[in-house]
C-alpha cells in the first residue's frame, strides 16, 4: 500500500476527536459518526466524516488510478490505533520462575531484595548483545500491532550501566526504524539500585546524571526521562533532583510513582509538572487531585496490578476528581509479561468502574497525551498521522465483550496496511 487510503461505509467511526488530554467527563465522549468514512494521502488523515459527505467529490476509479487503496468497512467498526504508552520492551531473558515465588505467596519486593527481579532482568540484559535484543523486540512488536496497537513507549533501566542504557536505546532507535510502529523511547537510567550502589543510592544517582544521561541527550536517544520513585529503591527527594536535572537537559519527565506504598510520588508529578505519572496504586486523595490540576495524565497499569495480585489503581475515583486517565501494558519480564490490550480492556471495564468509552479513550487520545503527541496521533482528526484499526464488529463495545481476545481485524498505519487476519 501506498500511504494513500480511503476507508468507507464504516458502521461506526469512533473518530476519539481531540487534540489534547480529555480530562474526567470528557472521556466518554467518544464523537461517533455512523456510516463513516476516513481519506488517508501520504500518511496523514485528509477528511473524515460520513461516507457520503466524504465520497461527494471522489471518483473512485480515478482514486485508485491515482495510487489510492480503497477498503470497505461495512460491518465494521473503526477507531484510531491503540497507543500502548508504557512499556519495557527491550529485555533479556526471562523470569518465570519469579512468577512461581509469587504464587506460592513471596511479595515483589521480597524477590527484589534477594537479587530477583529488576537485577535478575538487568544481568541478562548486560549479557545480550544488539541483535540478540532486536530479535526479541521485533517479535513483540509484531505481537502488539496484532492488537492494534500503532505507537508504543519503551523504556530502558536494565542497564544500570552506561554501555548497556545505551544499548537498549540504541535498540528501540533502530525497532523505530525498521518496524511499521512508531517507537518512543524513554531513558529509565534510574530503575533499580545495583548490588555495587546498595547504601549509596545518592552516588548511583550522581553516577547517572553525570555518566549516562549527557549521552543519551547527546545522541538523541530518548525522548523522556523515568524514575522508579519507590520505598527502598528512590526516594521523592532523590527523584526531584534526578528529574529537573533530566529536564534541564532537554528530556520531558515521567515518573513511576506510588505502585507497592503511597510515597507522595504523585505529588511530585504534579509538582515538576510531569507529562504523565505511571502506576499510581497506592496514590492519596491528594496526589490525584494535584495531578488532576496540574494535567498530568494519570497512566494507569491494570496488568501489573493483575499479576502481582495486588489492589487495582482506582480508575473511577481519578476519573471522577477530573484526571485524564491512560492505560497501558506495562509489558515486562517480571511483573506484567503480557501485551495484551484485551486484557488490559477487560480489567479496566471489570475491575477498575471504568465505562468502554472511557477506556477507548485511555488507550488513543490519553495515551497519545502520556507520549506528548495527542496533536499528530490518538484520534481521527484531519491532519493527524493515518493510524487506525477495523474491528471484526460493527461496534467499538465488542472489544471487551469479546473477553481476553483480540477483536481486530485490520491494522493501518500512516495508510498503509501493516496486519490483517
Amino acid at each position: 500500500m501506498s500511504g494513500n487510503l480511503i476507508i468507507k461505509n464504516a458502521a461506526q467511526l469512533v473518530t476519539c476527536s481531540g487534540f489534547k488530554a480529555k480530562q474526567g467527563k470528557e472521556m466518554s465522549d467518544l464523537k461517533i459518526i455512523d456510516h463513516g468514512a476516513v481519506v488517508i494521502e501520504a500518511g496523514l488523515i485528509k477528511a473524515v466524516g460520513k461516507t457520503d459527505d466524504v465520497l461527494a467529490g471522489i471518483d473512485e476509479i480515478d482514486a485508485r488510478e491515482k495510487g489510492f487503496d480503497i477498503i470497505d468497512a461495512a460491518g465494521k467498526a473503526v477507531l484510531p490505533g491503540f497507543v500502548d504508552s508504557h512499556t519495557h520492551l527491550v529485555f533479556g531473558g526471562h523470569r518465570e520462575e519469579e512468577f512461581s515465588w509469587r504464587l506460592r505467596g513471596d511479595s515483589y519486593m521480597d524477590i527484589l531484595k534477594r537479587g530477583g527481579g529488576i537485577l535478575n532482568t538487568v544481568r541478562a540484559t548486560r549479557a545480550a548483545d544488539d541483535e540478540e535484543l532486536f530479535e526479541a523486540g521485533i517479535q513483540r512488536l509484531d505481537s502488539m500491532m496484532s492488537f492494534g496497537v500503532t505507537t508504543v513507549e519503551g523504556k530502558s533501566g536494565y542497564g544500570l550501566d552506561h554501555d548497556t542504557e545505551i544499548k537498549q536505546l540504541e535498540v528501540m532507535q533502530e525497532l523505530d526504524r525498521r518496524h511499521p510502529m512508531d517507537v518512543v523511547r524513554t531513558f529509565l537510567g534510574a530503575h533499580a539500585v545495583p548490588d555495587a550502589y546498595k547504601g549509596r543510592e545518592d552516588v548511583f544517582i550522581d553516577y547517572v546524571i553525570e555518566q549516562v544521561m549527557p549521552d543519551v541527550v547527546e545522541d538523541n536517544l530518548a525522548e523522556f526521562c523515568d524514575i522508579f520513585c519507590e520505598k527502598n529503591v528512590f526516594s521523592v527527594d532523590q527523584s526531584r533532583r534526578f528529574l529537573l536535572k533530566a529536564r534541564a537537559m532537554g528530556l520531558k519527565i515521567k515518573i513511576h510513582a506510588d505502585e507497592i506504598e503511597p510515597l507522595g510520588g504523585a505529588e511530585l508529578a504534579a509538582e515538576l509538572g510531569a507529562v504523565s505519572a505511571d502506576h499510581l496504586l497506592q496514590a492519596s486523595d491528594h496526589g490525584i487531585a494535584a495531578i488532576a490540576k496540574a494535567g498530568v495524565v494519570a497512566t494507569l497499569l491494570p496488568g501489573t496490578a493483575f499479576c502481582l495480585k495486588a489492589p487495582y489503581a482506582r480508575g473511577r475515583y481519578m476519573i471522577d476528581a477530573d484526571c485524564a486517565v491512560a492505560l497501558a501494558t506495562d509489558l515486562n519480564p517480571g511483573s506484567c509479561y503480557s501485551e495484551s490490550i484485551p486484557l488490559v480492556f477487560a480489567l479496566a471495564t471489570l475491575y477498575m468502574n471504568m465505562s468502554i468509552e472511557e477506556a477507548i479513550t485511555a488507550l488513543t487520545l490519553n495515551g497519545a497525551a502520556a507520549l506528548d503527541r495527542a496533536d499528530v496521533i490518538g484520534s481521527l482528526d484531519k491532519g493527524k498521522l493515518g493510524d487506525v484499526i477495523i474491528l471484526g464488529y460493527p461496534s467499538y463495545k465488542f472489544i471487551p465483550y469479546h473477553v481476553g481476545v483480540s477483536c481486530v481485524e485490520k491494522v493501518i498505519k500512516k495508510g498503509k496496511l501493516v496486519f490483517s487476519k
